[in-house]
């Protein structure tokens, strides 16, 4: 079976790291990146995936889908949420998007990343490798994908009502010192889906694919064969 692979914001395929090469099966990447809601986002995807597929996203990516399972549950044979959160955006980050957005908009896309967004991102601030990585994929998608991404996350739903009614294998995973989406975010999400798996990388931050590949991969390919 297929796996849709979706990424956070500001990210491409590269966030995966070695994750798609280590799994069994055929690997389909989408970006969320058309529209600038997450339910276009999410229904841009789904129109390009096969029609019944294993799903997984990371951050932002998680987001879309949660939304796809909103749109398409009968689709969606295997769900996996890794670093995100399934609640509506908090205020007092909604607020400060306008300003990034208007940053990123006048030319100063990397110094939003660098200064307010990817600091938070790593369990280690010195893995300079990774960082460079994250700016670089943010260069590349640019400033109007920010805009888009921005505005979609600003304007997000709630999604726990969507996941309870979801049966099928499931893995909630997170990074244990992830900032943006902490903890209790991935209880909750758990809590919901009460056949899932919690994972809790050590050592890793926001992005687990990239701070500690290995145990990343054995809990992917556990979901994947369960």
């Amino acid at each position: 079976m297929t796996l849709v692979l979706i990424p956070g914001m500001m990210c491409d395929a590269r966030m995966w790291g070695a994750v798609p090469a280590a799994l069994p099966g055929p690997i389909h990447h989408a970006l969320p990146v058309e529209g600038e809601t997450i339910p276009d986002m999410a229904a841009a995807i789904l129109r390009d995936a096969p029609l019944r597929f294993a799903l997984a996203g990371l951050s932002m990516g998680g987001i879309v889908v949660m939304e796809m399972l909103e749109q398409a549950p009968e689709r969606i044979e295997r769900l996996a949420l890794l670093d995100t959160n399934p609640l509506a955006e908090a205020p007092e980050i909604a607020a400060r998007r306008a300003t990034q957005i208007a940053r990123a908009l006048s030319g100063d896309l990397d110094g939003v990343m660098r200064d307010e967004m990817k600091p938070n991102y790593l369990a280690d601030p010195e893995d300079t490798e990774t960082l460079d990585l994250c700016m670089d994929m943010a260069r590349a998608l640019g400033a109007e994908v920010f805009r888009r991404q921005s505005l979609a996350l600003k304007t997000r739903a709630d999604r726990t009502e969507t996941l309870k009614p979801f049966t099928g294998p499931a893995l909630v995973l997170m990074g244990e010192h992830d900032r943006p989406c902490p903890r209790d975010r991935h209880d909750l999400m758990h809590s919901l889906m009460p056949q899932s798996r919690l994972v809790i990388i050590a050592g890793a931050g926001h992005l687990p694919p990239l701070e500690q590949p290995a145990p990343t991969i054995a809990a992917l390919k556990e979901w994947l064969d369960t």
